[in-house]
């Protein structure tokens, strides 16, 4: 019987923590989940965060209600498609290190943004703008949903959710096809990914009656603290 690596379990349940906040509001996973595999196991960035964020919308779209903004979706699809190459630039061309960082500074954007409430009307500009960040931040270091969702944030929540997981099942796959044409995606890399599923299932599970008795404020609250101090962390970790 082989052993399972500790490590790896650990990651499993940040990884469940991110499933839950991402069934709850619509992107998380990576958020939350990012800082500790870049710490633990940076070796597995972002191949098996994006195994995880491929799978998820798929769990989402098929156990819950669907409401779908199919025109921002397609433009914001078809700029992430221009800025894809970028992020596998990136990966190929980059260290694990800087990767790490790159992974800080964006959930550090992602919590300012989140807490000053920039108002981003949804436009055909604004959609093409998140999907081409989202191009290059999603494949590179397996966060992409923010941007869109700061886009999003004047649809109702359903619509948002569902939107944002038809982007992730596109963009991701956009970016391990082109992970893999680069030779970046190894088989150790899958194997976490595959690992790592059943926490996806159980946090998406969960976050239904617990989303029901949690007044929203404060989970926002608690999630944008920690991913905040997770963040700072991963940056100074880095830099030391």
């Amino acid at each position: 019987m082989e052993w399972v690596e500790p490590t790896l379990l650990v990651l499993g349940v940040a990884v469940g923590v991110g499933a839950f906040v991402q069934s709850s509001i619509g992107f998380g996973t990576a958020v939350v989940a990012a800082p500790f595999v870049v710490v633990l196991r940076p070796d597995l960035m972002p191949v098996a965060l994006l195994v995880c964020t491929f799978v998820l919308p798929m769990v989402q779209l098929s156990s819950g209600p669907r409401e779908i903004a199919w025109r921002p979706l397609g433009w914001a699809l078809a700029a992430r498609l221009v800025g894809t190459p970028l992020g596998v630039l990136l990966v190929a061309s980059t260290s694990a290190d800087a990767i790490a960082l790159t992974v800080g500074i964006l959930i550090l954007i992602t919590v300012a943004a989140s807490v000053v409430a920039v108002d981003i009307q949804l436009t055909p500009r604004t959609a093409m703008a998140a999907g081409a960040i989202s191009g290059v931040s999603g494949t590179a270091a397996s966060i992409g949903g923010p941007f869109l969702a700061l886009a999003l944030q004047h649809e109702t929540p359903v619509r948002l959710r569902s939107t944002l997981a038809v982007f992730f099942l596109g963009g991701t796959a956009m970016g391990l096809l082109g992970l893999a044409l680069a030779g970046e995606v190894s088989g150790e890399q899958l194997r976490a990914g595959v690992l790592w599923l059943p926490f996806i299932v159980l946090g998406h599970l969960v976050a239904s009656p617990v989303r029901a008795r949690l007044p929203a404020a404060v989970v926002r609250r608690w999630v944008l603290t920690f991913c905040a101090v997770a963040s700072v962390s991963v940056i100074t970790r880095t830099l030391l």
